[in-house]
């Protein structure tokens, strides 16, 4: 069974903020302590996107059809999360922590899987697919102790 030791990292994300705590207590007293904090403001993509989608001509027959738009709100997003595991990276190498714990949603956990390094990837204790970033440490606290108990 795997447990919150002492000085293990907690890091609750999504694609526009993140919080990375440190166990400063013990195992069955976890006691998290924000060490680090991001934001990045995104807006909507209706917002970042600079005009309507462009037509396409269709060679054959007489028909137009839209081009599908980027998502650049998703890509800012993504974006957000790759910089957020470059980071954990370079303390990992700075011996800064031994193993962490990743809490994110779906789709911000995707992106934290395919944007991993492979020492990060050795050192995550578990994944944990739930949006907690608007909760508070000792209810964070509460669900990783829960779902690392159920392993």
């Amino acid at each position: 069974m795997k447990r919150l030791n002492h000085n293990v990292r907690v890091l609750v994300t999504d694609g526009g903020r993140a919080t990375v705590f440190r166990n400063a207590g013990q195992v069955g007293h976890p006691d998290l302590v924000a060490v680090k904090q991001y934001h990045q403001d995104n807006p909507p993509n209706r917002e970042q996107a600079t005009d309507k989608p462009t037509r396409v001509m269709e060679s054959v027959g007489q028909g137009r059809s839209s081009a599908e738009q980027p998502d650049y709100h998703q890509m800012t997003e993504d974006r957000f999360v790759k910089g957020i595991a470059g980071d954990m990276a370079k303390d990992l190498g700075a011996g800064e922590f031994s193993e962490i714990v990743v809490v994110a949603p779906p789709v911000a956990m995707g992106v934290w899987r395919k944007a991993v390094a492979p020492a990060l990837a050795k050192a995550t204790l578990k994944e944990i697919t739930k949006d907690l970033t608007k909760q508070n440490a000792s209810a964070i606290a509460e669900s990783v102790v829960k779902a690392l108990e159920g392993d």
